[in-house]
């Protein structure tokens, strides 16, 4: 084991397989409500939402103008005029359904936690959503708490969102932390901020051109086991 205790695990795109959840909640959502061409409709809303949620990173709008906004943005784009508030609780009805994880996440975790090590996910989101997906997850007893920024008021990268989550933490020192996660602006830039150390999960094999540097960089689950366990 590594001098490392308390592991932070950014959920989507890291264990949680967001695309396919994506997928089908808006899918089973488009149908619903009766639009005809929900190819058309997912291919504008999923680069735009993208869009949004890094806005929200960068603190250009607020964690409600996201969630009111971006269905009312995309149902304009298509002529239509639709309640956005409206139709984010009926995405968010079907998106908490969703609890898709990557293959081998779960045992991943299960070799993490056998070997002693905390595990505490750190995810930007909103609390009815990634709770409803972590429930209907198989990795979801595997952690020991899971802190959503919804609750935190504050959002990773901030410093304060890592302050919030130190303070809930039994014997909590940035120095045994490591936080995991896919995206250099929020998980490693986060991690960068509160002087904890980062491993940039990077399956896509992305080119890093943020500036930043992550004290490890891995591909795959086999990778994070090399690093972390013995």
């Amino acid at each position: 084991m590594t001098h490392y205790k308390f592991l932070l695990f950014d959920l989507d795109h890291t264990l949680l397989d967001f695309e396919a959840a994506q997928e089908t909640a808006l899918t089973e959502m488009l149908l619903e409500l009766g639009v005809e061409d929900v190819d058309g409709y997912k291919a504008y809303y999923k680069p735009m939402n993208q869009r949004l949620w890094r806005d929200l990173e960068a603190k250009k709008i607020t964690k409600t103008d996201l969630v009111k906004t971006r269905f009312a943005l995309l149902f304009e784009h298509f002529g239509h005029q639709v309640d956005g508030e409206a139709m984010a609780m009926l995405y968010e009805k079907h998106i908490s359904q969703q609890g898709q994880t990557y293959l081998g996440a779960h045992e991943l975790l299960e070799d993490l936690i056998a070997t002693g090590y905390e595990l505490y996910g750190a995810t930007n989101g909103i609390t009815a959503i990634q709770e409803g997906r972590m429930s209907r997850s198989s990795i979801s007893p595997l952690f020991n708490h899971v802190f959503i920024s919804e609750q935190a008021g504050t959002a990773k990268p901030d410093l304060a969102f890592y302050d919030w989550i130190g303070g809930h933490i039994k014997g909590f020192t940035k120095d045994k932390a490591l936080m995991i996660g896919d995206s250099l602006t929020a998980d490693i830039q986060g991690g960068h901020n509160a002087g904890i150390d980062t491993m940039w999960y990077n399956p896509n094999h992305h080119v890093n051109h943020s500036g930043l540097e992550p004290n490890y960089v891995v591909s795959n689950y086999d990778d994070i086991r090399k690093i972390l366990l013995p």
